[in-house]
């Protein structure tokens, strides 16, 4: 279920108004203006292993740090759900964070795999005000979990949450055009559900009901 969760966070990530519209322009430099496929698919790959393993190394740190905590488990559920529901407040527009911004489009080419890894990894920091609202749902639900291998695999499916859409779109951005515009026009409410669904998630955090249904189920 957790692991569902930060998946589902991940794609909504990929989906936001400050990553969607900077898709095609990163895909041009990942094709390196060759227009092969191959090229853009290998290089795409490369990018999101690079913000994974930055973005699971995270997930590592909030996981141990969650585990030196749980002894205080309650508290900790409730800080966490807390933080989660002004991210959801954040995205709603009811309070507004300056961190999450989104990010400047000043891209760079990317000339090989290894360029387009380290970009990747590198631009994992840049990309953080855009996805910081569900990154950090992610990284709360990877400290309540108070397990390093537990933190390290929700920050994995959020990766992948994040990533999958991205390599499939570098590979058919032609057909999916259409799908995009019709995201794009419904921001508004794509954000409304997006905001209730981190509220509803800090709630259920807050008050133990996530991990008793998570305890229920294993």
């Amino acid at each position: 279920m957790q692991y569902l969760i930060t998946f589902l966070e991940g794609i909504i990530s990929f989906i936001s108004p400050c990553m969607l519209p900077m898709l095609p322009m990163y895909i041009t430099y990942f094709a390196g203006g060759s227009g092969e496929k191959k090229k853009t698919f290998t290089r795409s790959l490369a990018f999101v292993l690079g913000f994974t393993v930055v973005f699971t190394l995270l997930g590592v740190f909030a996981g141990t740090l969650g585990r030196f905590l749980s002894r205080y488990q309650t508290a900790v559920n409730i800080v966490c759900g807390i933080m989660v529901i002004i991210f959801g407040l954040s995205y709603l527009e009811v309070l507004r964070l300056p961190f999450f911004k989104g990010v400047q489009s000043g891209t760079r080419k990317t000339t090989g795999i290894l360029s387009a890894f380290l970009f990747g990894m590198i631009y994992s920091v840049n990309l953080t005000p855009c996805v910081g609202a569900f990154l950090g749902s992610a990284l709360m639900l990877a400290s309540s979990a108070g397990s390093t291998f537990m933190g390290m695999l929700l920050l994995l499916a959020y990766s992948l949450g994040l990533g999958i859409p991205f390599v499939i779109s570098a590979v058919l951005i032609d057909s999916l055009r259409s799908v995009f515009g019709f995201i794009k026009k419904h921001y508004k409410v794509i954000n409304t559900v997006c905001g209730l669904f981190l509220i509803l998630i800090g709630i259920f955090m807050m008050t133990g009901l996530l991990q008793a249904a998570l305890s229920v189920m294993m």
